[in-house]
């Protein structure tokens, strides 16, 4: 995509001009939706990140996005603020959406690309006085930095492109969460695979080895192996509201399942502890599997 943007005439976000710009991690763009008159899709070589309506942040348009909200939606009674810790930033969607739905929730977010954090605030800006703070930083060190016991709520979002880096997959990363979570606190992780689910599955016994409560939402297209997918994991030392959680995942115009207990654990039977050592990353998706349709 061409670079349509002049360096000293920037783009206000109303305008529907697409946005193109090299980043630290590859080219990003931002592109209009058509249908929302102020809503952007981010690209990052190609490959969506993040999806944003900045009149209506509440709106959630991936479905694994839409899955992580549920389980932010159900992490305290309506309304309640929360502190909140989200690794990967991308266009800021799940923190706009925290805002709009939890008004005065602390939020810190790490985001690795430098240049991607200031292409996203300078044309998606978030809600003015919002206590959302975007610290430039690999997710593991923000995470290792944070105080034991400060957060309601961890979400890990991070791609390196369309892969997970394998030192975010690790039972040492996961431990870190588990540590910085207050107790009753909520872990969920966007995570991706495809055919036998050799990953997944790797990181469900990662996260049951850590977590006393783990739960796995994906499609059930997904978990059958047809074709290669996003699936959200949700851990904690608490029990989950997985009945709640499997209703709105149900309602969702691409209706996912939820899997919990002896279902869950059979799920990863037979598949080992990802540790620093044997982590591998997520596989890369087949062509055209997150493309733009």
């Amino acid at each position: 995509m061409s670079d349509h943007s002049h360096p000293d005439e920037p783009d206000s976000p109303a305008d529907p001009i697409p946005v193109s710009r090299s980043v630290d991690l590859g080219r990003a763009a931002l592109l209009p939706d058509v249908d929302r008159p102020r809503a952007w899709l981010l690209t990052l070589d190609g490959s969506p990140q993040s999806y944003v309506d900045l009149d209506e942040p509440e709106y959630v348009e991936f479905e694994y996005a839409r899955r992580l909200a549920h389980v932010l939606d159900l992490a305290a009674g309506p309304g309640r603020p929360l502190d909140v810790l989200h690794l990967g930033g991308g266009a800021l969607t799940l923190p706009r959406y925290v805002e709009a739905t939890r008004p005065g929730s602390r939020q810190h977010v790490a985001e690795l690309d430098a240049a991607l954090v200031a292409l996203v605030t300078e044309h998606l800006p978030l809600p003015s006085g919002a206590p959302i703070d975007v610290e430039v930083g690999d997710a593991r060190a923000v995470l290792a930095a944070q105080p034991a016991a400060s957060a309601d709520a961890l979400v890990a979002d991070v791609f390196g492109g369309a892969l997970i880096p394998r030192h975010l997959t690790s039972i040492g990363f996961l431990a870190d969460a588990a540590r910085v979570l207050r107790p009753g606190g909520v872990y969920a992780a966007n995570l991706a695979d495809g055919g036998a689910l050799v990953f997944l599955r790797g990181q469900t016994a990662t996260a049951l080895a850590v977590f006393a409560h783990v739960a796995l939402v994906a499609e059930p297209e997904h978990l059958d192996g047809t074709r290669f997918a996003n699936a959200v994991l949700v851990a904690s030392d608490a029990p989950l509201p997985s009945d709640a959680l499997a209703a709105l995942a149900a309602a969702d115009p691409y209706p996912a399942v939820v899997l919990t207990g002896p279902e869950l654990t059979a799920f990863a039977a037979g598949h080992p502890v990802v540790t620093d050592t044997t982590a591998i990353g997520s596989p890369a998706p087949p062509r055209g599997a997150f493309g733009i349709g």
